[in-house]
């Protein structure tokens, strides 16, 4: 049985590591040397490089739809936050930066939140949807993805709709656990963030064309039980294409996953499951 860390022991060493964690990131804004984005334009760029959006309310389980609703109403008050963002060549765009702490004052309502692996709720929950939408846009481009955290040993919810592949989502908590990519390049970036009534929408923008697109490809997607749990594999790859070829001419692995099935087997699609490795 593995030791429970300090963070575990009770509701208030869980504070106490929130605290330390939120000040040392206040530290580390002030003393580190980045330069971040902290520019907005309200004119578009030129170029469009990539489009996406999600759907606000999805069916997660036996999860509570009126958390569905707040998460709506969290991400309205967020998107506002980014939309407009320009990130000039090596400047460092920062989630939490820019949207600063999720609080009842401002509006926020409680939403689904996922604390030690468990489904939970909280003030601003949904509110990584948001980065969720942010990294799948980054990682369509040369941006360099500097911090990222995400949930990838536990496979929480059944595929109701999935849009992206399972494994490229993110995990944030105001401020110690970031959304954070730099630009590496010799271009300006902008990012356009918004809401419309089902919806949350974006764009990354920049002010020239690329020279090559990206394109994100998944691979050895199957299930498999193991000591009497079912675990989902996959894993995931940027390929990086020659527009004026067409031929890719680098893959990256993004992430490898292994995580732990936690809802019923009958939700799994039988089509996908190995018998052994």
């Amino acid at each position: 049985m593995s030791r429970k860390l300090f963070c575990e022991w009770h509701p208030i060493t869980y504070r106490l590591s929130v605290i330390k964690g939120i000040l040392l990131r206040r530290l580390q804004w002030v003393l580190n040397r980045k330069t971040y984005a902290k520019t907005y334009s309200d004119q578009n760029l030129c170029v469009q490089i990539y489009k996406h959006k999600s759907l606000i309310r999805r069916r997660l389980g036996d999860v509570d739809m009126q958390l569905q609703d707040n998460k709506a109403i969290n991400l309205s008050l967020a998107a506002p936050k980014v939309n407009g963002i320009v990130i000039q060549p090596n400047e460092v765009f920062s989630f939490w930066r820019l949207v600063g702490k999720a609080t009842q004052s401002k509006g926020y309502k409680e939403g689904l939140t996922i604390r030690s692996g468990k489904v939970s709720r909280g003030i601003g929950g949904g509110m990584c949807q948001f980065t969720n939408l942010i990294h799948w846009m980054i990682l369509h481009s040369p941006l360099t993805i500097l911090e990222h955290h995400h949930h990838n040993e536990l496979d929480l919810f059944p595929d109701y709709g999935r849009q992206v592949p399972f494994g490229t989502g993110t995990s944030i908590m105001y401020n110690y656990l970031d959304y954070q990519f730099v630009n590496h390049t010799n271009q300006t970036f902008q990012l356009i963030t918004y809401t419309t009534d089902d919806y949350l929408c974006g764009e990354l923008r920049s002010d020239r064309v690329l020279n090559h697109k990206y394109h994100i490809i998944e691979e050895n997607n199957y299930f498999i039980k193991e000591n009497g749990a079912y675990y989902r594999n996959n894993e995931i790859f940027q390929t990086k294409i020659d527009k004026k070829t067409g031929n890719a001419i680098d893959k990256k692995l993004v992430i490898c996953n292994h995580a732990k099935v936690m809802y019923d087997e009958g939700f799994i699609d039988p089509n996908k499951i190995r018998l052994s490795s």
